[in-house]
């Protein structure tokens, strides 16, 4: 009888929703081959099976089985195969109504070169940190719209993801306004209401990069692509490796979608904000469009 991987003691203490969604993600990757149940599921987060179903639920919107289910890489890798797959067919019918992204209006503008090439400079920055799925979410927004989108675990690396993020435009000034960027994060992560707003973003890269950042922005949530595929559709073939640079420098995370870009064979390759994320924003999505 196949064994289930297990750790001598189950997660204990004050764990965000997150983290312990996180720590699920793992031992169902590391034992996917023996389709652990929920009750194995729940026990290694240090949750009864009621509660970790009902925390999950309430996280994801959907059951830790269906999730769990939309996590596989097979599932991944088909969709990558299959340019006319099922879930595209449901996207374009109108049935992804559950997802976040695609119930945001986006529009969005670029940078022009020479603003680039300023890093930042004459830009001022309101930035704060909120609650998010996906654990803590860094939004950076100027008076033009929503620039910069980073995950962290927790409290305790803030300092260092938003050391990240401002290293890309060094020479803006920065200012902490929870306030300023508190609306953006209920439109990106809250409940959908019918007078939303759009959501207005600015991208600020190279040519190349605004590029491929654009070409990610049409894959349909539910889907997967390659970095060949981006390539090939903003006239590059060949610039494969270039694409994945220029995707691991996305600083929008999540509104311009680098998690559903794969490598070669349909592999997932590495994401700036860890491949566990990058496995839950993929189930995330799947999973709402199984609903």
């Amino acid at each position: 009888m196949p064994m289930v991987k297990t750790t001598p003691h189950s997660l204990t203490g004050s764990l965000s929703d997150y983290e312990r969604v996180s720590a699920a993600v793992r031992f169902v990757t590391e034992n996917a081959e023996e389709q652990p149940s929920l009750e194995q599921v729940a026990r290694h987060v240090g949750l009864s099976p009621s509660h970790f179903q009902r925390l999950f639920k309430r996280w994801a919107g959907v059951s830790p089985k269906t999730f769990l289910q939309a996590l596989t890489l097979d599932r991944a890798r088909e969709m990558l195969r299959d340019r006319t797959s099922v879930l595209e067919t449901a996207h374009s019918v109108g049935l992804s109504g559950g997802s976040r992204l695609h119930d945001l209006f986006v529009t969005q503008e670029a940078m022009t070169p020479g603003a680039y090439s300023r890093a930042g400079a004459g830009l001022t920055i309101a930035y704060g940190f909120h609650a998010s799925p996906f654990g803590e979410a860094l939004l950076m927004q100027t008076r033009h719209g929503l620039v910069g989108l980073a995950f962290c675990d927790n409290a305790a690396v803030r300092a260092e993801t938003f050391e990240d993020m401002r290293r890309r435009w060094p020479r803006a000034d920065y200012v902490n306004d929870q306030s300023a960027t508190a609306r953006t994060a209920v439109g990106l992560f809250g409940e959908t209401s019918p007078d939303r707003e759009p959501l207005q973003i600015v991208l600020i890269g190279t040519d190349f990069e605004l590029r491929v950042w654009r070409q990610l922005m049409q894959v349909p949530t539910g889907e997967v692509t390659s970095y060949g595929r981006i390539a090939e559709a903003i006239g590059r073939p060949g610039a494969a490796r270039a694409v994945g640079r220029a995707v691991g420098r996305n600083p929008l995370s999540f509104v311009v979608p680098c998690h559903r870009a794969l490598g070669h064979g349909g592999s997932l390759t590495g994401y700036h904000w860890g491949l566990v994320r990058k496995r839950v924003l993929l189930g995330w999505e799947a999973a709402r469009l199984a609903r």
